[in-house]
């Protein structure tokens, strides 16, 4: 009875945060998504892995003995985790009843997720996902977080700064992992031998020159186009910030000479000389 109780409680906590907060219904669905995801990445950090295993303070670990098809137990567990996660995001768009508009877009960002999660499972790149994904999931964090900042006080907006500065180092980070583990350590074990008893069918497959340069020119061009689209629009934000700031520094002086001459400055113009 306690937890139906605590389920029914939920979304009257969010109609008060709703009331309180004063959002309309797009609002109220981007605050949700916001707190669902800023606690997804949160638990998703996946650090203790990572440290564990020393991925981050060896970086030859992620291509030497490859393919990596002996996994930890933690990190099958975490990649599964993040395959069930994103497999049930989508029956979700239907039983939240996602706006029409919104679809495409989630339905893009589930696949994404889903295509760069299952490839670096089947080819054994286990250990370059980790890190990937770690670094996917601090730039995504400090997006919500901003997010849900923004809706509680539209005047601040500095961690969209500081979201900027990372989502950017990011992108840096991920490309130059890339190259590094692509063009430089998979070339070193390169000649093996199919074995399908150790299971590398996948990986025998993937690891020669032709299909890693393939794979590493598609990720150079969509991490292009993402930062395309970034400096687009951060662009479009800054111009209607800087038209914000001027319309106001315009308003204000209409107001002083209005305030010195008792008429408004349309009327002053049309009787000046």
């Amino acid at each position: 009875a306690s937890r139906v109780t605590k389920i029914s409680q939920v979304p009257w906590e969010y109609m008060k945060i709703n009331r309180r907060l004063h959002l309309s219904k797009v609002k109220h669905s981007k605050f949700n998504e916001s707190g669902q995801l800023v606690a997804f990445h949160l638990t998703s950090a996946c650090i203790f892995s990572l440290f564990q295993e020393g991925y981050i303070s060896n970086p030859r670990s992620l291509w030497e003995n490859y393919p990596h098809v002996y996994l930890p137990f933690q990190v099958k567990f975490f990649y599964l985790c993040q395959l069930a996660y994103w497999l049930h995001a989508l029956p979700e768009l239907y039983f939240q009843k996602v706006r029409k508009e919104e679809i495409p877009r989630q339905l893009r960002c589930i696949a994404l997720y889903l295509v760069h999660i299952a490839g670096a499972y089947l080819l054994n790149l286990t250990r370059l996902g980790l890190i990937l994904l770690l670094l996917q999931y601090l730039a995504e964090f400090f997006f919500h977080m901003a997010r849900l900042v923004y809706f509680t006080d539209e005047n601040n907006e500095k961690l969209f700064n500081v979201w900027a500065v990372v989502f950017v180092v990011t992108r840096l980070f991920t490309l130059t992992l890339y190259i590094l583990v692509m063009g430089f350590g998979l070339p070193r074990v390169e000649n093996q031998t199919l074995d399908p008893e150790r299971g590398n069918f996948f990986s025998f497959l993937f690891n020669n020159i032709l299909f890693r340069m393939s794979v590493l020119l598609l990720v150079c061009l969509f991490q292009a186009s993402v930062m395309w689209r970034f400096i687009h629009f951060q662009l479009r934000r800054w111009r209607e910030y800087w038209n914000e700031q001027s319309s106001r520094k315009r308003a204000a002086a209409a107001a002083v000479v209005k305030a010195e001459n008792g008429t408004s400055p349309r009327t002053k113009k049309l009787k000046s000389p």
